[in-house]
C-alpha cells in the first residue's frame, strides 16, 4: 500500500504521484494526447506518470488461479505505488474501451482488498462528437464504484468536439487553452481530494467538472 512521501523527479520535488492510464492503444488517440497533456500541465507538486496497458492479457480466472501474469503484477504494483489514478477513456458503443475495462478487471482482484480499493480516481475523455465520452465515463464510474475506488469531487473532464481542441498531427497535442486550463483544474482537484483523504464516492452524475456540451443524445462515434 502506498505511503505518501515527497519524491524528487527531474530535479523537482513532488508530493503527489498520479498514475495516468489511457484507455486507447492508438498512437494518434486523443485520449493518449490528454494523458501527455496531463504530464505537461501538472502542478509542480504533482508527478503524472503514464501507464500503457497494452501488454495486459484478457482476464481469465484459470490464469489468475495459477498466479498473476507479470504484466498484471506490474500494473497492480504501479497502482499501489501511486497516490491516485487518472483515467482517460475513449467511448465505443456508448461505453469505455474493452482494453481499459479488462485492465480494471484484473486490478480489481482480489475483491474488496484490491489495489483499487479506496484509491482516489479522476476520469477524463475526449471524443470528436458533442458528448465528450459522457456515457463511457458514466459506465466507468459505475465500474470503479464497484471496486471500491473513490472518484473525487469535481473529478471528471469531458472534452467534446476533440478535433477542434487538438492540433492536426499524427500524434496530436492538446492546443485549446480552455481545455488545458480545465485539465490543470482537474489535477488540482485530484490533489485536494488526496490531501483531504477519506473521499466518499458520490453518484456518477455528480462528478463532472470539465468542458462538455450539454446535449449528449446523439450516438457517439469511436474516439480512440
Amino acid at each position: 500500500m502506498n505511503t505518501r512521501n515527497a519524491q524528487i523527479h527531474g530535479g523537482r520535488t513532488h508530493s503527489l504521484r498520479v498514475l495516468a492510464v489511457p484507455g486507447s492503444l492508438r498512437d494518434g488517440s486523443y485520449n493518449r494526447a490528454l494523458v501527455r497533456a496531463a504530464c505537461e500541465l501538472a502542478p509542480d507538486s504533482v508527478l503524472v506518470e503514464p501507464y500503457d496497458v497494452a501488454e495486459i492479457p484478457f482476464y481469465d480466472e484459470d490464469v489468475e488461479a495459477a498466479g498473476d501474469p507479470e504484466p498484471v503484477s506490474r500494473f497492480k504494483r504501479a497502482i499501489d505505488r501511486a497516490d491516485a489514478l487518472l483515467i482517460a477513456t475513449p467511448e465505443y458503443n456508448a461505453g469505455p474501451s474493452g482494453v481499459l475495462k479488462n485492465a480494471l478487471d484484473w486490478a480489481s482482484r482480489p475483491p474488496r482488498t484490491s489495489v483499487l480499493a479506496g484509491k482516489p480516481v479522476a476520469i477524463m475523455g475526449a471524443s470528436p462528437s458533442r458528448g465528450g465520452t459522457a456515457r463511457a465515463q458514466a459506465q466507468l464510474a459505475l465500474v470503479l464504484e464497484s471496486t471500491g475506488a473513490a472518484i473525487v469531487p469535481n473529478g471528471q473532464l469531458r472534452v467534446a468536439h476533440a478535433s477542434a481542441k487538438f492540433d492536426d498531427t499524427d500524434v496530436p497535442t492538446l492546443a485549446d487553452n480552455e481545455t488545458r486550463h480545465a485539465l490543470r483544474t482537474l489535477l488540482e482537484a485530484l490533489h485536494r481530494a488526496v490531501d483531504a483523504a477519506g473521499t466518499a464516492i458520490p453518484g456518477p452524475d455528480s462528478h463532472q467538472a470539465g468542458i462538455t456540451d450539454p446535449s449528449t443524445s446523439m450516438p457517439e462515434p469511436a474516439a480512440a
